[in-house]
């Protein structure tokens, strides 16, 4: 079996679904409301649970109501949260999201400062237990953390590559594979040409570096070489979550041996077939599932 930990961030999605993005001050009506666990590591665990794999979600929550639900919820999906640390009267994080007829979505994430920072007591556990680590960069300690001692027990690690305030170009060095999002990537090195970008952050790491582009697909360096995978055509409800679900699915693909190529078709696949239902996780499909998409697409 696959073994995989997910370091990371946990956040309740609170998600309205509205006829159209609103552009300016007023009052608007939802036509439909629903929680649900979110946050990038944290979804992405859920997909690659989803696949198979045995998955450890690492990170931080409060011990209020919302903390327990997203455990729980984690737990509800076979996922491991023992190393999970439970921040006493502290508040756990949340995100307000918008999501329109399109499945296009406005993210507000309000991350809970009674979370700290510090992720020294990682140091604590045994990361040689996994065949793959995968970070993303709104816990940016956790992260460098995880990875420094990933690479000392010679373990493959994935980095989740999105926007944040820090400067994640030490998180991009320890990483064997770095995902960026456009901004993620844009930001990072400061050009808006994602080919441009990708050679400028390949100078960072001795890594693979990829870049999702949403409906566009992935690109990725092979040898210096820009390679693609287009997107897949599907009739798109929610784009919530795609980008986490392709994280864990290249996880799980890496993880189990395939190619760069097969694995960045398979992730593709599977945040794609994401999107065709309403939800960040409610959506997720399984292997077999994914694995029949891509058996019928072109």
């Amino acid at each position: 079996m696959i073994r995989i930990a997910c370091v990371g961030i946990t956040v309740m999605d609170r998600i309205y679904y509205v006829a159209g993005l609103p552009t300016e001050g007023g009052k608007y009506v939802a036509n439909h409301y629903t929680e649900v666990g979110g946050g990038p590591a944290a979804t992405a665990a859920v997909a690659a649970a989803k696949l198979g794999a045995q998955v450890d979600f690492i990170g931080r929550t409060g011990d209020d109501d919302t903390g327990k639900s997203l455990l729980a919820e984690l737990e509800s999906f076979g996922i491991n949260t023992r190393y999970t640390r439970r921040y006493s009267a502290a508040k756990s994080s949340q995100s307000a999201i918008l999501v329109d007829a399109q499945g296009e979505r406005i993210i507000v994430n309000y991350p809970s400062p009674d979370l700290l920072p510090d992720a020294t007591w990682l140091r604590e556990i045994d990361f040689s237990q996994w065949d793959l680590v995968l970070a993303d960069v709104r816990w940016h300690e956790g992260a460098r953390q995880a990875f420094s001692l990933a690479r000392q027990a010679g373990v493959m690690t994935l980095l989740d590559g999105d926007t944040t305030p820090q400067d994640i170009s030490e998180l991009v060095t320890l990483s064997d594979h770095a995902v960026f999002s456009e901004p993620g990537l844009a930001k990072l090195t400061g050009i808006t040409d994602p080919h441009q970008a990708l050679k400028k952050s390949q100078t960072l790491t001795n890594g693979h570096v990829y870049v999702t582009r949403g409906a566009r697909g992935c690109e990725w360096l092979a040898n210096n070489q820009l390679q693609k995978q287009p997107g897949f055509s599907v009739d798109v409800v929610d784009t919530t979550g795609a980008g986490d679900v392709f994280h864990g699915a290249l996880a799980f693909s890496l993880a189990s041996g395939l190619a760069q190529p097969e694995a960045v078709r398979f992730a593709s696949g599977m945040a794609a077939l994401k999107c065709t239902r309403p939800g960040g996780r409610a959506g997720i499909p399984d292997y077999d599932q994914t694995c029949s998409f891509l058996s019928l697409a072109v």
